[in-house]
């Protein structure tokens, strides 16, 4: 039935494209994507670059984890397989973002690097990957959301870093370091590349 529904759906091209769409907003639409451990500064650095592309008069929107499990992603879980499908689902809808011409700026901890390598191949050029490298023991002292206290507790199963893996990128485009740079310092390097590839 489900591979009967799906040989009779077709892509429908419209007449308005990517290319059209951005020369309209003067921008390239990408995909932003940061990825690290709970409390490494991912949501702060993703808000502070939002902030700064909005006063460069670019149109962005951030897709922050919490924010999407209150409604795209509230069926699912913590499971492996959860968490795949959604990072699944986040770069299906960054893409149609990006088709819109928009800067999209994700940040997830998208622990495992098969799942971050297949919204790099379904964004293709338009995906840059941004590790937020940060230690775990500074992440657990400032536990901004309480996480890992609980994790710790066993109050919290499969937490990124404590029982569950995290893969580090081998190959992202930008790296920062949020124990050793300044909020303002991570998003300065973040825009001199942007200002060279999409800006």
């Amino acid at each position: 039935m489900e591979s009967q529904k799906s040989q009779n759906i077709v892509w429908h091209r419209t007449n308005i494209t990517k290319k059209d769409r951005e020369k309209l907003l003067n921008q390239k639409g990408a995909l932003i994507w940061f990825t690290g451990l709970s409390g490494s500064g991912k949501s702060t650095v993703a808000s502070a670059l939002e902030q700064r592309l909005f006063e460069l008069g670019k149109l962005t929107y951030l897709l922050d984890g919490d924010n999407i499990r209150h409604g795209l992603n509230s069926d699912l879980g913590f499971s492996i397989k959860d968490r795949k499908e959604n990072i699944r689902r986040i770069g299906e809808v960054s893409k149609l973002f990006v088709d819109a011409g928009v800067i999209v700026i994700a940040s997830f901890i998208s622990p495992l690097k098969e799942d971050r390598n297949n919204v790099r191949n379904l964004l293709e050029r338009n995906f840059v990957e941004i590790y937020v490298d940060c230690p775990l023991d500074i992440c657990e002292r400032r536990d901004p959301k309480g996480l890992y206290k609980k994790a710790r507790k066993g109050e919290i199963k499969d937490f990124t870093g404590i029982y569950s893996p995290y893969e580090k990128p081998e190959n992202p485009e930008i790296t920062i370091h949020t124990n050793s740079q300044s909020i303002d310092e991570c998003v300065e390097t973040i825009l001199r590349y942007l200002k060279k590839k999409f800006l």
